[in-house]
């Protein structure tokens, strides 16, 4: 799946498999609320094996009734290959190793302070990120994020002036907040300046 089709699928362009894709894993984190993965995946594996088993049994049943000889159901389905080819294997492990190294050496930078005012916004982070997390399960904030992923990009599409005129705002009182707060506390000037 390229950038362009998850786009078009975050922007609702084909609803029809958008509802399908946001329904389904909507569906999937709410039954992981109640069952844990292990129950969850066995019985989406169950309903998969049931639909499948009942399906062979009835066009086999048909078959012998008809007396026809069209062969498995599934024929053109087991007959095609399923292995994931090496070439994107290799491209999208050597795309995942270069971020987890580029996500280590900047926790590097922050826990061992390199840069102090980003090592302090870093612990508010941190900080904010305790309160939320008494407040919230990891798996609610999935479940947020992903209804957040189909929902905030159409919403910013239909409202875009007005939001973007907002977020100017917030981030220029952001700004005038964070220049005070630099100017008045020694050693909080940031390298560049």
């Amino acid at each position: 799946m390229d950038a362009k089709q998850v786009v078009d699928l975050l922007y609702w362009r084909d609803v029809k498999t958008t509802g399908v894709v946001f329904g389904a894993g909507l569906l999937l984190l709410l039954s992981l609320t109640v069952c844990s993965i292990v129950s969850v995946c066995s019985y989406i594996g169950l309903a998969l094996l049931s639909v499948t088993i009942c399906f062979r049994i009835y066009k086999g049943i048909l078959q012998a009734i008809q007396k026809s000889d069209e062969g498995h159901p599934f024929k053109q389905y087991l007959d095609q290959e399923v292995a994931l080819p090496e070439d994107m294997v290799h491209k999208y492990s050597d795309l995942a190793l270069a971020k987890i190294n580029k996500t280590i050496g900047e926790l590097r930078r922050l826990f061992l302070v390199e840069d102090l005012v980003d090592s302090i916004k870093f612990a508010v982070l941190m900080w904010i990120l305790t309160y939320v997390g008494s407040l919230f399960n990891g798996l609610t904030l999935i479940i947020l994020a992903l209804v957040g992923a189909f929902s905030c990009p159409i919403v910013y599409e239909k409202h875009q002036a007005q939001i973007d005129h907002y977020v100017a705002l917030v981030n220029n009182q952001v700004k005038d907040v964070v220049g005070k707060i630099q100017a008045k506390v020694p050693g909080m000037k940031r390298k560049a300046e």
